[in-house]
């Protein structure tokens, strides 16, 4: 079952009471209780660490698993123990009201989340005195990103279909589709995956490529399917996916760090040939463009072909001969 953020929020703070009841319990009896897959506990259970009552030694939560059962080690961390009043220091009283005031003002967020914000930080204010006067001089504006994420966020909440303008780098155009959510997730970048109807299967849009978003009143009904595991990270080739080679010189070795590859070999002078698998070969053109003079297409010679017929283009376009 897909869930968005405010969601696995608030199944975070039930998995603390339950777990801390519960020492040893099983992975795949707590997963059913909370009605999500054995790989969304355990990306839970990744999280809950970063917790606690203050980020100093011997306050966050020390819960471990060994993929099959579940520990709390301190178990006090959110008991009676622990239940003197919370004394923030100026700079988290500060860090806190900034970051409150800044998600309040996201479009797209559900009046009953901004108005629950809002009372929890006039409550902060109150309670944090001169630090609440510090942090007024202070505000944050979000990127267009974080308006994408609210509205996305809300169509999971509420089970509705999207409509989007999306830029597709690899055919350098913007296009038009309606999408059935299914969940957001963080690689490096925010993306949102979900059912394409354009394309009748699913895909995954990066939320800063979205140009415009309106939320539509058809109800979301993606296909059920099995969700992606993202542990070897976003880009995850098949073996039957096209073979590309690609030559790169000292300054473009940074290429095999960012693209999952079969091999790298060394050539002289500090260069690699390097050898990787893609879907779409041809969205490594702009790759090639990008590298100039310190990388080439090796094979598929159409694809080099293409590569150089683009950067022709590109230098005719300043007025240069190739």
């Amino acid at each position: 079952m897909a869930a968005n953020a405010i969601d696995q929020t608030r199944r975070m703070l039930s998995l603390v009471t339950y777990l801390r009841e519960r020492p040893g319990a099983h992975v795949a009896d707590v997963a059913r209780a909370f009605g999500i897959t054995e790989d969304e506990l355990i990306s839970d259970l990744d999280v809950l660490p970063m917790c606690g009552t203050s980020f100093r030694g011997g306050d966050l939560l020390d819960i471990d698993t060994d993929g099959e059962r579940i520990w709390w080690r301190n178990p006090d961390a959110s008991g009676e123990s622990t239940a003197e009043p919370l004394r923030l220091a100026a700079d988290e009283a500060t860090a806190l009201l900034v970051a409150a005031r800044a998600v309040a003002t996201l479009p797209g967020l559900r009046e009953s989340d901004r108005d629950a914000l809002l009372r929890a930080t006039a409550k902060l204010e109150a309670a944090a005195g001169e630090a609440a006067g510090a942090s007024a001089r202070l505000s944050v504006t979000f990127e267009s990103e974080g308006g994408v994420f609210a509205d996305v966020d809300r169509a999971i909440a509420e089970r509705r279909r999207v409509w989007l303008r999306y830029y597709s780098p690899a055919r350098d155009e913007l296009t038009e589709r309606t999408v059935d959510p299914i969940r957001l997730f963080a690689v490096g970048h925010t993306y949102l995956e979900g059912w394409c109807h354009l394309s009748e299967a699913r895909r995954t849009f990066r939320l800063d490529r979205v140009a415009e978003i309106r939320l539509l009143d058809e109800r979301s009904d993606p296909p059920a399917i099995e969700p992606r595991d993202l542990s070897e990270g976003l880009v995850q080739p098949a073996a039957e996916d096209p073979e590309v080679v690609v030559e790169v010189g000292p300054g473009g070795r940074w290429v095999a760090e960012y693209y999952p590859h079969d091999s790298a070999e060394e050539l002289p002078g500090g260069g690699l040939r390097i050898t990787l698998r893609s879907p779409d070969p041809a969205s490594l053109r702009r790759l090639a463009l990008r590298l100039g003079r310190e990388g080439r297409i090796v094979a598929p010679a159409e694809l080099a072909e293409s590569a150089r017929s683009a950067a022709r283009e590109a230098l005719a376009g300043y007025g240069e001969q190739v």
